[in-house]
């Protein structure tokens, strides 16, 4: 599999990767024929090398419509914190079945890629671990783009991106550094964290602890920034993008998701009166919204 580096020099520098080619597996899995569509297993390596074998082998499940005809919009989906990949399954399967093909990759440390009976994952209180495996999830998904856009009946120029909560600030970062993304979808997601969580109630424990520690909201900024989307609004406004803001969520602050929503040029942005979790009631009107943009015309 061949991937065609087209970094400049506005593509983040920890995010730019070289021109080069990689092995690629694609092995068939499930046939939904009530669905009409057909599930294949991915994987492929990780072009970054962690302390854990396991974790630098890429999974994913390919999800695409039975009887493709031409080339059509194709997205890679990234899931929710639990990584359970119920959030994003259930997203592909939505896609497919509305002619998008889309490609559920596996963040670092979740599902397949974790190690057996061990606690380490993607985000721990070790900033060191944190900050090299959210590089690796987007040097993962970069590649995972790479080989999306050159599949069969997939359209090259339409490939996107589809993330939601945590999801949604690794397709954020993925946008800012892929130049091959045409668009990107982002559900419950935000930027300027530090700021916004200040006067959350939810975070008022951990910035009080935080306080206490001596760390000053500068310090933790010079570690959060590298990982915030806002940091890459201007890459980021380069594609076209969709936003999906709960008005009353209790994890990511409503007002993180329109900071980074003006930050990034004021696009198409849906706005639902729900929790974080509440936000599910809202799925079909959400998803619905998603595939009219990815299918939209430039």
């Amino acid at each position: 599999m061949q991937f065609e580096s087209r970094d400049n020099t506005e593509t983040p520098e920890r995010f730019r990767l070289a021109s080069h080619t990689f092995e690629a597996e694609s092995t068939p899995w499930l046939d939904l024929a009530q669905s009409g569509i057909e599930v294949r297993k991915v994987r492929f390596p990780s072009p970054v090398r962690s302390k854990y074998p396991v974790n630098d082998t890429v999974h994913g499940e390919y999800f695409v419509p039975k009887g493709m005809h031409g080339k059509r919009p194709a997205v890679l989906v990234l899931d929710i914190l639990d990584g359970s990949a119920r959030v994003s399954r259930g997203e592909a399967l939505w896609l497919a079945q509305h002619g998008i093909p889309a490609f559920v990759m596996y963040l670092p440390h979740y599902g397949p890629r974790r190690q057996a009976n061990d606690r380490v994952r993607m985000l721990m209180p070790d900033i060191e671990h944190s900050t090299a495996a959210v590089r690796q999830a987007v040097l993962d998904s970069r590649r995972a783009v790479a080989w999306l856009a050159q599949q069969p009946g997939v359209d090259p120029a339409k490939v996107g991106v589809v993330g939601t909560s945590l999801g949604s600030f690794m397709a954020g970062l993925t946008a800012a550094a892929e130049p091959r993304l045409e668009s990107a979808c982002l559900l419950l997601t935000g930027g300027g964290l530090v700021e916004a969580l200040q006067d959350h109630p939810q975070a008022k424990q951990i910035v009080n602890a935080v306080r206490l520690l001596g760390i000053t909201p500068e310090g933790v900024r010079k570690i959060v920034d590298p990982l915030d989307p806002l940091t890459y609004a201007k890459q980021m406004s380069g594609r076209r993008l969709l936003f999906v803001v709960a008005t009353r969520d209790d994890v990511v602050p409503p007002s993180a998701g329109e900071r980074l929503w003006k930050a990034t040029g004021e696009q198409k942005i849906v706005r639902v009166n729900a929790t974080h979790v509440g936000a599910v009631l809202y799925a079909a009107q959400g998803m619905n919204a998603i595939v009219e943009h990815i299918t939209a015309a430039k």
